[in-house]
């Protein structure tokens, strides 16, 4: 039996959302799309956000999930952070580019 529970899980993901808000997991597959993607993120590097020596990285996910380490966005909150970071990105490559032109020189 996985523990904690994905009741648990989704009761923990869920805690965040104001009432009248659609939750952001309603389904045992959310969880589990989550904590995989997660497990291959420590196994590619990542550093991990509780201490779970010894532990396999899925089983680091689930515990870092189940403690609020990690968060699940749902479709719109994952817009809004890609919106975000672009917007931000846009903003630093024009900032580059402005700095990188040389200045006119003024005749007189």
């Amino acid at each position: 039996m996985l523990h904690p529970s994905y009741a648990d899980l989704i009761k923990v993901v869920n805690s965040e959302v104001e009432e009248g808000e659609d939750p952001v997991v309603t389904s045992r597959y959310s969880i589990v799309m989550a904590t995989s993607k997660r497990a291959r993120q420590i196994i590619a590097g990542d550093d991990e956000l509780v201490d779970c020596k010894g532990k396999k990285p899925l089983s680091v996910a689930v515990e870092e999930l189940s403690q609020g380490k990690i968060k699940i966005l749902n479709e719109d909150a994952l817009e809004e952070e890609v919106l975000a970071e672009e917007t931000a990105q846009e903003e630093a490559s024009a900032e580059e580019t402005a700095q990188a032109e040389p200045a006119a020189e003024i005749e007189q």
